[in-house]
């Protein structure tokens, strides 16, 4: 659905990738980029920290989000991640937000 810019990763931001992919892209889309009829783009300014800080995606994956911002439907929990994946996947996502001018 949107354009997203890659930056270089390091070894935390490549394991969030990692858990990303597994967890997340087959909704919002590779590089949080979204997918049309499907889920949004995390790399969106709607996501940025002072709108949906990091406890957001906490709690998006524990409980999941009744739809807000998007047509999208609900999102269901997550089931069977641990926090530090969690906070891997916040992190990458953060990065990827940055690289693409969302601060």
């Amino acid at each position: 659905m949107v354009e997203v810019v890659v930056p270089p990763l390091d070894g935390t931001t490549k394991l969030g990738e990692r858990a990303y992919n597994d967890n997340c892209a087959s909704c919002h889309g590779v590089n949080a980029a979204g997918q049309q009829g499907v889920a949004p783009p995390l790399v969106h300014k709607i996501y940025e920290p002072g709108h949906h800080a990091d406890g957001s995606f906490f709690l998006a994956v524990k409980q999941g989000v009744r739809a807000h911002h998007w047509q999208f439907g609900n999102m269901p929990p997550v089931e069977g991640l641990t926090q530090q994946e969690v906070e891997r996947i916040v992190a990458y996502v953060r990065l990827v937000q940055r690289a693409n001018g969302i601060q």
